[in-house]
């Protein structure tokens, strides 16, 4: 029988764990058999919108909310249509409402990294972890830095890594033809905090031969040009997957410069994928799924702005990472995620 998922984030959402969503239980050639959910929005790829008001991470506010979605969630879908709960986002309000929904249906639940950066800061999400980690018949990491972060111990982990779209790596965009001119960064993903995008926009400033581009979402960068000088860089929006690969091939390097953790890096698989070398901080996560395949650098020292001078001088040596990347996205399938997940889902179902 199908899953039944979903994230109490508005469709349209930025961020990795969404597009993750999207690949592997939306749209009609989804290789998970599942219905998702998640709060109204612009609806996109088949997943199904509850309008529920009054999200929040804290306090007596959010029990309520919980309540109020896993009603909407009961009212939406039968739970005799579904053979398995899938937990996203395990520290939010989706989790508990799905067990509050489905409370007899067998629960796995994925951990992302922004499970763990909120149950860290926030007490009533560490306790949702809590709970959703105590449910679950299994716990999936796509890392096992992700494993030995959690704060609490699971009755049963198991290992599998998170993938880019097949086609991608059989098939990427055409690279820009490579050549002289300035050495062309990229950028692309969420400007939270813990991304790390000021110490890349300090390491870049008064470089010469070293052009920066950022693909983000609207309302971030806006609030991120409030901060810091963006004169220099090239704003080129926040991307469709399909966009951001072409923008992939017309880019000589991507930098990851996330300062605490990743729970694996789709953004960065997706560019080695496409041909583009990474340059990455050294955080867990990240650091485990790349491995020798990039260069790690640390974000706010002399090692970033040190590294893009020596590529923008030495094109050859992106000619080798290149190379180590397309080998290294190769591991990742987003058709293995899938198997894992629905072997995993047939286990639990026994």
């Amino acid at each position: 029988m199908k899953a039944i998922t979903g994230v109490d984030l508005p469709a349209g959402s930025p961020g990795g764990s969404v597009e993750l969503l999207k690949d592997l239980y939306l749209g009609p050639a989804a290789p998970v058999p599942a219905d998702a959910f998640m709060l109204a929005g612009p609806a996109e790829h088949g997943q199904v919108t509850l309008d529920v008001g009054g999200k929040t991470l804290d306090g007596p506010g959010f029990w309520a909310y919980v309540e109020e979605l896993a009603a909407a969630i009961r009212d939406r879908f039968r739970p005799s249509d579904y053979g398995v709960v899938h937990l996203q986002h395990l520290a939010f309000g989706a989790t508990p409402a799905l067990l509050r929904a489905f409370p007899a249906h067998p629960a796995l639940a994925l951990v992302h990294g922004t499970d763990l950066l909120f149950a860290a800061g926030h007490p009533t999400q560490r306790e949702v972890l809590a709970q959703a980690v105590a449910a679950a018949g299994a716990v999936v990491v796509p890392t096992s830095a992700m494993a030995d972060l959690l704060p609490v111990r699971p009755r049963r982990t198991v290992h599998i890594p998170w993938g880019v779209p097949d086609h991608l790596i059989a098939a990427p965009p055409a690279r820009a033809r490579d050549g002289d001119g300035p050495l062309r960064v990229l950028y692309a993903g969420r400007l939270t905090p813990e991304k790390g995008v000021e110490a890349l926009l300090d390491a870049v400033s008064g470089l010469d031969g070293v052009t920066l581009s950022l693909a983000a979402p609207e309302a971030e960068h806006r609030e991120l040009a409030g901060r810091a000088d963006l004169s220099e860089t090239r704003y080129l929006g926040w991307l469709t997957r399909p966009e951001l690969w072409r923008a992939f091939a017309g880019h000589d390097v991507l930098v990851v410069p996330s300062v605490r953790l990743e729970a694996f890096g789709l953004v960065a698989v997706e560019a080695q994928a496409c041909g583009l070398p990474v340059l990455h901080g050294r955080v867990p996560g990240l650091a485990e799924v790349l491995g020798d395949s990039s260069l790690p650098v640390e974000p706010g020292s002399g090692a970033l702005p040190d590294t893009l001078a020596w590529l923008a001088k030495d094109r050859g040596a992106l000619a080798d990472l290149r190379a180590a990347g397309r080998r290294n996205a190769a591991r990742f399938p987003l058709s293995r995620t899938a198997a894992g997940l629905r072997d995993l889902s047939a286990q639990l179902q026994r």
